[in-house]
C-alpha cells in the first residue's frame, strides 16, 4: 500500500478522515507513526513547519480524525450527529489553533501537532455546519471509504479521484468486459 498522503477529498477535513484508507475492508492507517502525522500537517498546508509529534499527539489524532469520520458520514446520510463524536470534535475545536505569522517572505504557519489538530477541528465546525453538506458523496469504489466535495457539474462526479479509484475501477470493468465478449474469428 502507497504511504503517500493524497489530498483529493477537496477539503482538509474530508482528507484527514481519510488518513484510515478501506474501512470497510483491509483498514489501512496513515498515521503510524509520529513523523507521519506531523508529515500530513505539513503537506495538507495547514502548517509550514510543526514541532516534533509525540505518540500521545497520534493517539489523539486518530480519535480526532475517528469522531470526524464519524459527524461527516451522520452529515452526508441526513442523520442526527453522533453525540459522543460532537463533543469529541468541539473539544479539540476549543484548544488554541495554529496562529499564522507574517513574516518577510509572507504568511507563515507554525505550530503543535495540538494547534495543528486543533485547527482540523475548526476546520470541521465550518465544513459541516456550511454550504458543502449537500456536496458530500463517498467515493463509487466500494473499497473505498473517502468522502468527498462533488463540484462537479450536475453532481455526476463518482470517485474521490480519477487516479485513485476512478481508473482502478473503469480498467477492472473493461477487462471483465473484455473477458466475458465472445471471441471473433
Amino acid at each position: 500500500m502507497n504511504l503517500d498522503h493524497v489530498f483529493v477529498c477537496g477539503h482538509p477535513v474530508l482528507d484527514f478522515a481519510a488518513t484510515l484508507r478501506a474501512r470497510r475492508s483491509t483498514r489501512f492507517e496513515m498515521f503510524v507513526t509520529p513523523d507521519r502525522l506531523n508529515a500530513w500537517y505539513v503537506e495538507s498546508g495547514v502548517v509550514d513547519t510543526i514541532t516534533p509529534a509525540e505518540e500521545s499527539d497520534v493517539r489523539e489524532a486518530v480519535a480526532v480524525r475517528e469522531a470526524l469520520y464519524r459527524l461527516v458520514t451522520n452529515r452526508r446520510l441526513g442523520e442526527e450527529f453522533d453525540r459522543e463524536a460532537l463533543a469529541v470534535v468541539n473539544g479539540a475545536a476549543r484548544r488554541t489553533p495554529v496562529t499564522p505569522q507574517l513574516t518577510l517572505t509572507g504568511r507563515h504557519n507554525e505550530g503543535t501537532p495540538a494547534q495543528a489538530l486543533a485547527t482540523v477541528a475548526r476546520q470541521a465546525v465550518e465544513l459541516l455546519s456550511g454550504p458543502d453538506v449537500p456536496l458530500l458523496k463517498e467515493c463509487g469504489n466500494p473499497e473505498c471509504t473517502r468522502v468527498y466535495i462533488d463540484r462537479s457539474r450536475g453532481m455526476r462526479r463518482q470517485w474521490c479521484g480519477m487516479e485513485s479509484c476512478g481508473n482502478k475501477i473503469k480498467a477492472a470493468a473493461y477487462r471483465a468486459r473484455k473477458k466475458t465478449a465472445p471471441a471473433s474469428a
